[in-house]
């Protein structure tokens, strides 16, 4: 599959500076090993929810834990490699566009197939969402609310991103490029909360405002995948089934967003505390 999708050689973004460990990725060399446990997702996503729920079950009757200072640690890490993963992907995204056009962004695996640092960062990408899961281990010791769009989120992106990276699904470079400028600001956001800052509330509506916006742009990209497949565009390296998946999951994601944003900035009840409002804004923004 991977010499078919290679048949055509294109240019990659010429990088100011390339690491060894990226100039070596191969996809093909990670795509077996990706494809043999992807089954396993879906025992590790189970053992995510027993694990969480049996946590909160096991801090009900206990103090929380503060926990300050390794979760702003944690936000830290994860904001640096948002933003190295964003820069990365953002160059080879920038390069398709300006050279090829939308139609390949959307259509042709380039990005795993012939650049090695997009490659690389995409394989971390989805290992990343493994990471992630520790987000909800903080909410948990931390006793603080845990809300389904939370662990609903995490799940579904871990075993979406998998999908997409061992069917080589070509507008997956969206997926990755978004969801890394977003994180980027989200956990910058919680690094600095966490170490007792409190940012203008404007920046938690721009937060909440991209991530609702990722969802939008996410239903339309997989809307025209689809439509690209139908019209008989065969070249076009997108599942049918893949797309599908892809809309009722940004779909679903847009609807509890909405529902959320609709919660935290457009309530007509005026009895509701400033800080009443801010948890919310909070809490939606960590649900991404």
């Amino acid at each position: 599959m991977i010499d078919k999708l290679n048949h055509v050689l294109l240019t990659v973004p010429n990088y100011s500076y390339t690491f060894n460990f990226e100039k070596n990725f191969v996809y093909s060399d990670t795509l077996t090993t990706i494809r043999n446990h992807y089954s396993n997702c879906f025992y590790y996503s189970a053992l995510y929810v027993i694990l969480i729920f049996a946590g909160k079950h096991y801090m009900s009757n206990r103090p929380k834990f503060e926990l300050r200072g390794v979760l702003a640690l944690w936000n830290v890490l994860l904001a640096v490699f948002s933003i190295f993963g964003f820069l990365r992907l953002c160059s080879e995204m920038y390069h398709v566009l300006s050279y090829y056009g939308f139609y390949h962004s959307i259509c042709v695996p380039s990005y795993l197939t012939q650049d090695p640092v997009a490659g690389f960062w995409s394989l971390l990408f989805i290992l990343s969402k493994i990471v992630e899961f520790g987000d909800t281990a903080f909410i948990v010791l931390r006793k603080q609310p845990l809300m389904f769009l939370h662990w609903y989120h995490h799940v579904t992106v871990f075993l979406y991103a998998w999908l997409c990276y061992v069917e080589t699904t070509a507008y997956a470079r969206w997926n990755a490029v978004v969801n890394f400028f977003v994180h980027s600001w989200m956990y910058s956001y919680y690094a600095i909360k966490a170490m007792r800052f409190n940012p203008p509330k404007w920046i938690a509506m721009l937060i909440t405002t991209l991530q609702t916006v990722q969802m939008i742009w996410g239903c339309f990209i997989t809307i025209m995948a689809y439509s690209y497949v139908k019209s008989g565009q065969v070249e076009c390296h997108v599942g049918l089934q893949n797309a599908k998946i892809g809309l009722l999951i940004y779909l679903s994601y847009f609807i509890l967003f909405g529902r959320f944003f609709k919660q935290a900035y457009l309530s007509n009840k005026r009895g509701k505390k400033v800080e009443k409002k801010n948890d919310i804004n909070d809490k939606l923004i960590k649900a991404n």
